[in-house]
Parts: structure tokens; sequence; C-alpha cells
């Protein structure tokens, strides 16, 4: 088994994994890389506006999922991914990555990553 303490090692496993083997929301660790993660949308918030430090401005939607064990995560629908993602859809993000918000963890495709919303 390996430990939770050797976050490099568990990405590497995880690497182009398609079935048992992805991550779970349990070996997520806040500001690290998500390689594939498969998660249930459970419920979608509001959109919003942002503007970054950088100038540019888009939408963002917070969406509570849940991994094939039940254990819940934040995930931030960027942009295009709002409208893509419904309630009850099933996701795998690729190159993501997690971020602590307010004690919660935040899973996102982010800039150079991949959502995919599954059929």
């Amino acid at each position: 088994m390996i430990s939770p303490s050797r976050p490099a090692e568990m990405f590497k496993r995880n690497r182009g994994v398609r079935g048992p083997g992805r991550m779970k929301v349990k070996e997520l660790r806040p500001e690290s890389k998500v390689d594939v993660i498969e998660l249930t949308i459970r419920q979608k918030g509001e959109t919003r506006d942002f503007s970054s430090r950088s100038g540019s401005t888009g939408k963002v939607a917070d969406a509570k999922a849940v991994d094939d064990e039940g254990t819940e995560v934040s995930v931030s629908l960027w942009n295009d991914e709002i409208e893509r993602v419904q309630a009850n859809d099933r996701i795998r993000i690729t190159n993501g990555w997690v971020r602590e918000w307010r004690g919660n963890m935040q899973v996102s495709a982010g800039r150079y990553g991949k959502l995919e919303v599954l059929h």
C-alpha cells in the first residue's frame, strides 16, 4: 500500500488509468495535482462572475460531487463547463488540481486539465 504521505507515487500509479485505480476523494491532498478522478455531480450552485489578478474575466460555479465510495467533494466549474455539467452527470477530470478553500477540498480541471461528461 502506498502511503498518503508519498503523493508523487500515488499520482504515478493513477496516470492514464481508465478503470479501477483512479483517484478517490480520500486520496486528494490540498495544493496537489489530480491525474484522473471520476465523480457524480449531486448539486450545482449558482453561477457568478470573477475577475482574475491578470485582468481576465469569466464565470464560475461550485458543485457538490461524490466518488464511487460516496465521499463528497466540491468541484469548481469554469465558463463553458457550467453549461455542460448538470446534476446527476458523471464526470472525469484529467490533469486537474485540488485546493482547500474555507476548510473544504475543491477539485477543478483548471486551465490545463480536461473535464469530460461521461455517458
